[in-house]
């Protein structure tokens, strides 16, 4: 079980994959113990940002060219991710990529790598067959056999073996039945409140992410576009408009959306 959340604070980042800007001058702030939404269409800078925060960047050829990145307080620009997962950091990917090869149990145990306390690991896959009691008699299945809802608990199961401090989870509810979904929101909101675990959710449900969520961005074109609370965000014409399918022309109002200059939100403030 984590002790307490960690807090995250990006400033300014701008963020380069040869002479391509991907992100521009963006600002995100996780409180410790903090529940935070980034909501985004494909092509959003989503990626790129959950890349910049895990030190994956250059696997893609890409490279923070200005703006900090802070984890607890320090600086984790240039940091190597073993760094960023020893600190406290722990990630549920996008497409879950769990080993298919490999059984649950030993998918599950892949989160403890960086670990060393043996009975401590042995604890924490008990608290995670807690969490999800489905996965309990699957534990000698081989991972690539599961149903997609079944895979996405192992990988959130695989992330929190680590114990971390921050949990970010990218695109939890791509390719999910809305139950199990549901379901995932609701364990992520049980984690945050009874262990202090702070939780960055990056995700294009933002129905789902504004309900659970206590505050959300809104990235648009590597900027950020609005921010607020989540209730704010869901009583906004815009939001609810592009985001939430709440009626209208949508194409006419994003074509009206005032872009953000100067590296502020056009809709939010700070």
């Amino acid at each position: 079980m984590s002790v307490g959340g960690l807090g995250l604070k990006i400033e300014g980042l701008t963020v380069v994959y040869g002479g391509v800007t991907a992100l521009d001058d963006v600002h995100i702030n996780v409180p410790p113990g903090g529940f935070v939404s980034v909501l985004g269409a494909n092509g959003a800078g989503k990626t790129t940002l959950v890349r910049s925060i895990t030190s994956l960047l250059y696997l893609h050829k890409g490279r923070v060219r200005r703006g900090s990145i802070e984890l607890g307080g320090e600086s984790v620009v240039g940091k190597k991710s073993p760094e960023i997962v020893a600190a406290g950091v722990a990630q549920v990917p996008e497409g879950r990529k769990l080993f298919p090869n490999l059984t649950v149990r030993e998918n599950l145990l892949c989160g403890a790598a960086s670990r060393s306390d043996l009975g401590g690991i042995d604890e924490s896959l008990e608290q995670n067959l807690e969490l999800f009691p489905q996965l309990r008699p699957l534990l000698a299945q081989t991972a690539g056999l599961l149903s997609g809802g079944e895979q996405q608990m192992v990988a959130v199961g695989r992330a929190l073996m680590s114990q971390p401090s921050l949990l970010i989870c990218d695109e939890l509810s791509l390719g999910l039945a809305p139950k199990i979904v549901h379901r995932l929101f609701e364990l992520l909101t049980e984690i945050n409140e009874a262990r202090g675990t702070s939780i960055l959710v990056i995700e294009q449900n933002a129905s789902l992410a504004l309900e659970h969520a206590a505050s959300a961005y809104v990235l648009e074109l590597g900027r950020v576009l609005m921010e607020g609370t989540a209730a704010e965000l869901r009583g906004n014409p815009m939001v609810q408009e592009l985001y939430l399918g709440g009626g209208g022309e949508a194409h006419t109002s994003y074509a009206a959306i005032e872009r953000p200059r100067g590296g502020r939100p056009a809709g939010g403030g700070r």
